[in-house]
């Protein structure tokens, strides 16, 4: 194979993975939280923000002083 067909099979598999992801936030979301919080439902796209977010607040980063 060549580098162009590689590059672009990492992009595919890229971009499934976040789709997968993000449908997979948004069903735990709208499967415990309405339940057990009083939360309202999200969309996928709203799910997509919450991961983003979380990565910010959360997201491993090593700062060498």
């Amino acid at each position: 194979m060549d580098n162009f067909t590689k590059f672009m099979g990492i992009i595919f598999l890229v971009i499934v993975i976040f789709i997968l992801v993000g449908f997979i936030v948004m069903w735990l979301w709208n499967w415990l939280m309405p339940e057990i919080f009083d939360l309202t439902e999200i969309n996928f796209w709203k799910s997509i923000g919450l991961i983003l977010l979380s990565s910010i607040f959360f997201g491993s980063r090593s700062y060498k002083t």
